[in-house]
């Protein structure tokens, strides 16, 4: 009886184990809810891409302290509502110690209250607009906002391409395309630079036809587009074909290798900004390069650089705590320790900063990067200086 009692126990907690999706007692499990599907699909799985690579090789040198890095990755769809399913499931079903993601600006407003209320740390290597941050101290992005990175991206459009005026097509019903146009037109006021009109459009839209018809009467030196990809793509191609062939100034969104595969012949002539870049060749992104195109066939992009990067220095932030295996407890010692890291990766050297919320209170922490501008040309990013 005794043993058939404690072969019932044990049986009883490999179970359990193996519900939590726990391989070995020992592994560290790190959650990331991605958008592996659905219209924000082309970004989620570079990401995957990105976080999948690193802990590999992080796992292949000994992993953390020994112990082995677990990826528990969930489809969040690219849906703000779905987050919150997904969220709950990483943090109080899995216990993942903490959870990467999600893909989208606009999930991230949604599902990022969710995590600082149960005090897990939740890590964004895609959410560039404003105010995500300021959710709390348990939020962090290694992505740099809008905010920091369009004006320069500005800057350099007037200065290579003698850009004097310009008009602006946005989307207005998402978090980050709206964001994108408040950062967009407060460096325009700051350049003094005129608009000659303002249009907009609704996720989803095909058909962008009208409103460029009425952009190219106003005779723009450039477009500048707030859109992510699955409406800036056509969008370019649109312009094309009614003959407006003015450079298009874009945000973190139109920043993918994609875009030759959406925009075809027509992707050409696109200034985005990004601390990563294909074209830097520094020896950790050369690397980084070489790694990713040797396991997928593909070349990277930004959101997988950030997203390989981010897994980097969470390991570093792993690598100054000693677990205790009380969940409470090291995810606030994660918390604690992420702050100071300091990491020179794909994107280059990065720390983090602190901000602020509405009323002045300190909350979580954004990137600390220069950005680096490039425009497209025969099917490639190449870096303007």
């Amino acid at each position: 009886m005794k043993i058939r009692f404690l072969g019932a126990r044990l049986t009883a907690a490999a179970f359990a184990l193996l519900a939590l999706g726990v391989a070995d007692a020992a592994d560290i499990k790190l959650g990331a809810a991605e958008a592996l599907s659905g219209g924000a699909a082309q970004y989620g799985i570079a990401i995957r891409n990105g976080f999948t690579l690193a802990m590999d090789e992080i796992n292949a040198a000994g992993g953390v302290g020994g112990n082995k890095l677990v990826l528990v990755l969930e489809d969040e769809q690219g849906k703000k509502e779905e987050v919150a399913n997904v969220f709950k499931k990483l943090f109080f079903q899995d216990n993942v110690l903490m959870t990467f993601g999600p893909t989208l600006s606009n999930s991230a407003q949604s599902g990022d209250p969710i995590a600082q209320a149960a005090r897990v740390v939740v890590f964004g290597t895609s959410n560039t607009a404003d105010g995500i941050t300021s959710i709390g101290d348990y939020v962090f992005r290694n992505s740099v906002t809008e905010a920091d990175v369009l004006p320069e991206t500005l800057k350099m459009a007037v200065r290579k391409a003698g850009v004097k005026k310009v008009a602006v097509l946005y989307g207005n019903d998402d978090v980050f395309t709206k964001n994108g146009y408040d950062n967009f037109k407060k460096a325009l006021d700051d350049l003094k630079i005129p608009v000659t009109t303002t249009e907009t459009y609704a996720k989803g839209d095909v058909d962008f036809k009208a409103q460029l018809t009425k952009i190219k009467a106003t005779n723009p030196d450039a477009l500048v587009l707030s859109a992510l990809l699955a409406e800036g793509a056509p969008i370019m191609v649109q312009a094309r074909q009614i003959g407006l062939n003015v450079p298009v100034i874009g945000g973190n969104g139109m920043n993918s290798t994609k875009v030759f595969d959406l925009a075809k012949g027509s992707s050409d002539g696109l200034y985005v900004g990004s601390p990563w870049s294909a074209s830097n060749a520094t020896a950790e992104n050369t690397k980084f390069i070489k790694a990713y195109g040797d396991r997928y066939k593909d070349a990277p992009d930004q959101f997988a650089a950030q997203a390989y990067d981010a897994m980097y220095v969470v390991a570093e932030a792993l690598k100054k705590i000693k677990l205790t295996g009380t969940l409470a407890t090291d995810r606030t010692a994660l918390r604690d320790a992420l702050p100071a890291v300091k990491y020179t990766g794909a994107t280059g050297a990065f720390a983090f900063r602190r901000v602020t919320d509405k009323d002045g209170k300190a909350a979580g922490y954004d990137a600390q990067q220069v950005p680096i501008v490039s425009v497209t040309k025969d099917g490639k990013f190449s870096i303007e200086k």
